[in-house]
């Protein structure tokens, strides 16, 4: 049957790969057990993380207590990119994101750049962040984990996606572009914004983590036509 997500009443969110014979992993059975204190037998919903889930008994082999819902996909796909900032930042921006509902996360480069990976750094990062969208997914509820794509320039992002870069000169948002790139601290270079789409989130000057969930509240309540999408 097709459904909306789980709401709750059937206890916390967990991924596991297989809705048929369902494993906890140690670090969610650990979660479970001594952080929100769950015992054996009460009620979980399990999820596959590709828009399916069920409702369970926690063990460390789940007992199936429900059928499989199948929630269909959204409508449109949302996209959020942003240039890498400094620190604990990206971790911050990618579990806000993921509560919004953003489909796909973007990891840029640009002419500004601070923040420089190498390849097994990046690697390194890359893996950390998919760690911290897993568990922002089962904390928001979510029935699917975002993809997160390897950092890369965002020239190179924007000719694959047909994106829009945020800034204050741009267009109002939309669902015409449903894929955003935010900019570095010192803002997108000349050179970037050269026929490029735009797209505006108001007057102030906005750091990047509250660019990238502004950006996503935007998209998501577009989306969910909780705000009016009227086209540039």
């Amino acid at each position: 049957m097709t459904a909306r997500p789980p709401d709750g009443t059937n206890g916390p969110d967990v991924f596991v790969e297989d809705l048929e014979n369902p494993q906890l992993s140690d670090d969610d059975l650990h979660h479970l057990q001594r952080a929100l204190r769950l015992r054996p037998g009460d009620p979980i919903t399990i999820c596959d993380g590709a828009y399916a889930w069920r409702t369970a008994r926690f063990e460390s082999s789940p007992a199936i207590t429900g059928d499989i819902v199948q929630v269909s996909p959204p409508s449109q796909r949302l996209t959020i990119g942003f240039v890498v900032p400094k620190g604990d930042r990206p971790s911050w921006i990618v579990q806000k994101l993921t509560e919004l509902g953003i489909d796909e996360i973007h990891l840029l480069t640009s002419q500004r750049s601070v923040v420089k990976w190498n390849p097994e750094k990046a690697e390194r990062q890359l893996q950390r962040l998919q760690r911290i969208a897993r568990e922002a997914a089962m904390q928001s509820r979510q029935v699917r984990i975002p993809e997160i794509k390897d950092i890369r320039e965002v020239r190179r992002a924007a000719a694959d996606s047909g994106a829009a870069l945020t800034h204050r000169t741009g267009s109002r948002p939309s669902l015409k572009h449903s894929v955003l790139y935010i900019g570095p601290e010192g803002g997108w270079d000349d050179s970037e914004l050269v026929d490029m789409p735009t797209i505006n989130l108001g007057p102030s000057v906005l750091r990047s983590e509250t660019a990238a969930v502004t950006a996503a509240a935007a998209l998501s309540l577009l989306r969910e036509d909780l705000l009016d999408n009227h086209s540039p």
